[in-house]
């Protein structure tokens, strides 16, 4: 099936902190943008500022979502947490003939998305998300080591900011997934680890740090686009974000619990919608891959690079712009399987070492 004759982008979230950036940086390029979301106000003032058109739907609204891409090309959707609204825009994709890219971080969204692999491929549509921070860089470096190492059987990924903080929404995504242990891929299959469980010191290259091993994206995407069976992803942590870690699973019962859930939301939208824009823009993101294999033999390569939400901007833009360009690969993919490790070098300072 042909793919359309538009060159639409809906921006799904696009009020949001990041989503803002997206927005923005999209306009500088002269690209054809739609803001959507849920909140008509904060919509209209986008409108009002960007000079781009808007139109309010919620997330669960199918029929709305398929009024609302209908005309486009593509959506990079920004309106997490993604594990309850991927499914529904990933669904009103398929029945528009729309690309879809998002922004998220959640292996559960990397889990289910590639059902629709077939569906996707008979529509000559790509399915992609986690075509921001998460996880671009780290996904390019997975396959970086692949390459550098074919036989590899174990990655190890790891990653930490300097400057900055969490936006709203990335505090959101992440106080939905308390409760849950964390989660590592052994064999192939992705399996259970307490939190606190796996701690280690990473040498980023410039300075060191304490890392703590946590279920994020490329436990999934990783094993996607390299085939390694063994892979684990951390995080730098201060030796309190350690102890937290271990006692928050005497506590998983309580932090799964829809009210506690609930608290935690409504302080989170009391706190600022992110990092400063100075904080952002001379923030760095480091990020350090190893991979090893059954004799014994291992790589290791470092990757220094924009601010995660810097980053995410430059990279969802990028690739919007690729596939609008008819450079894309039909079906689920992740951002390393449709434009391989270099696509991270692609951003203006990205310096990537191999130890």
């Amino acid at each position: 099936m042909p793919v359309k004759n538009s060159s639409q982008i809906v921006v799904y979230g696009s009020y949001g902190y990041t989503g803002k950036l997206i927005v923005d940086l999209c306009k500088a390029n002269n690209m054809e943008v739609v803001l959507a979301g849920r909140n008509e106000q904060s919509l209209k003032l986008q409108s009002e500022k960007t000079g781009y058109a808007y139109q309010v739907v919620e997330s669960n609204d199918l029929a709305g979502l398929k009024r609302l891409l209908n005309p486009a090309a593509l959506v990079i959707h920004c309106g997490g947490p993604f594990r309850y609204t991927a499914k529904t825009m990933s669904e009103a994709c398929i029945a528009t003939n729309t690309h879809y890219t998002d922004i998220t971080g959640e292996y559960q969204v990397f889990e289910s998305l590639p059902d629709l692999d077939q569906k996707a491929k008979e529509l000559n549509i790509t399915i992609m998300p986690g075509t921001g921070f998460d996880v671009v860089p780290s996904d390019c470096l997975a396959l970086h080591l692949k390459n550098r190492l074919p036989s590899a059987t174990h990655l190890q990924l790891a990653f930490t900011m300097s400057k900055g903080g969490l936006s709203r929404g990335t505090a959101k995504s992440m106080t939905e997934g308390l409760g849950y242990g964390g989660l590592i891929r052994t064999d192939g299959k992705l399996t259970y680890c307490a939190m606190g469980s796996k701690v280690m010191e990473i040498d980023f290259g410039s300075f060191k740090s304490k890392t703590l091993s946590i279920p994020w994206g490329d436990i999934s995407t990783a094993w996607r686009s390299t085939g390694i069976p063994n892979i684990e992803v951390y995080t730098g942590a201060t030796d309190s974000m350690i102890a937290n870690a271990k006692r928050s699973n005497y506590f998983n019962w309580l932090l799964r619990m829809r009210w506690v859930k609930n608290f935690m939301l409504k302080q989170i939208d009391k706190k600022p919608a992110g990092p400063s824009d100075e904080k952002r823009e001379s923030g760095r993101s480091f990020l350090w891959g190893r991979v090893w294999d059954a004799s014994g033999k291992e790589c290791v390569s470092r990757l220094e690079t924009l601010s995660g939400y810097s980053l995410t901007a430059h990279t969802a833009v990028n690739i919007a712009q690729k596939i609008l360009a008819g450079n894309f690969r039909p079906g689920y993919q992740t951002p390393a399987m449709a434009y391989g490790a270099e696509l991270i070098m692609e951003v203006n300072t990205t310096k990537r070492t191999d130890v």
